[in-house]
């Protein structure tokens, strides 16, 4: 073989071998991709039926696939809420970082169910997420109530263009809204509830009320519709919006709903402590 071509193919595999040994080093130095979180998120009513219930699970689903930050497994049964192994490729409490309730009534899950899920937030450190009727949801276990910050006190102005106070705009979700804003939705008025156990996001401003309506029991004009606090080693948020169907297509409700999924799995930080009623 002539000493040039040789040489030319010396040269080729010389090339060859630089070109994929910087190749090898720049897929060294690329970090693998962060692994998406997991989020359960469970539709289940027992007494009124929400219209939304559908809607918002879905939009939740697409929201933590486009935003790259979850993945999201729907249930409308309560068989995974359970640390108990299950038959065959059942997932159970284990498998995820978060639990979404928009739920209502009594579910039906056994005492071993109803200690995992106290488990999976307060000693495992998991997050749990409430939307709407979430706080319609056992109200005859107290370690529940306890655990999302209140109950539902019945809906004095049923759904109704509600005036709302960002009362933590530093909290990650609340910047989109402004200082204050009205919102078409129906909001609870809440019992069993102790604003120096959580965090206060939004409450309705009482000045823009109707406070002689007689469903009305709260004397203190504390009217929360957004909160966070923790549950031991866990993260919980809450909140009394979500009836409207529509809403769960408002780029603020989403984006609020996207960041409170973040923060109640570790992605964000946040102050919870508690703080009194704001008399402005």
């Amino acid at each position: 073989m002539p000493v040039r071509i040789v040489r030319a193919i010396v040269g080729f595999l010389c090339i060859a071998l630089v070109y994929v040994s910087i190749c090898n080093s720049q897929s060294a130095a690329v970090p693998p991709a962060p692994q998406m979180k997991r989020l359960l998120l469970l539709g289940e009513e027992k007494g009124y039926r929400h219209e939304a219930v559908s809607h918002a699970m879905a939009t939740m689903e697409r929201l933590g696939r486009e935003n790259g930050l979850w993945t999201t497994t729907i249930r409308t049964d309560t068989e995974v809420l359970t640390k108990k192994k299950l038959e065959y490729n059942a997932k159970n409490l284990n498998d995820f970082d978060a639990v979404m309730f928009y739920t209502g009534g009594d579910l039906e899950m056994n005492n071993e169910q109803k200690a995992s899920l106290l488990s999976f937030v307060h000693d495992d450190g998991k997050g749990f997420i409430g939307a709407h009727s979430a706080t319609i949801t056992f109200t005859s276990w107290p370690e529940y109530g306890e655990m999302i910050g209140g109950y539902f006190d019945e809906h004095p102005w049923v759904t109704f263009d509600a005036p709302i106070i960002v009362e933590d705009p530093t909290f990650p979700g609340m910047q989109q809204w402004g200082k204050s804003f009205v919102l078409k939705d129906e909001i609870y008025q809440m019992k069993d509830y102790s604003r120096d156990k959580l965090r206060v996001l939004m409450r309705l401003d009482p000045s823009k009320l109707d406070l002689k309506n007689s469903h009305v029991h709260r004397t203190d004009q504390d009217f929360a519709v957004t909160w966070a606090k923790m549950y031991g080693k866990g993260r919980v948020y809450y909140t009394t919006l979500g009836h409207v169907e529509q809403n769960w297509d408002d780029p603020r409700f989403q984006k609020m709903m996207v960041e409170a999924v973040k923060w109640s799995m570790g992605l964000e930080n946040a102050d919870v402590s508690s703080r009194p009623l704001p008399r402005e």
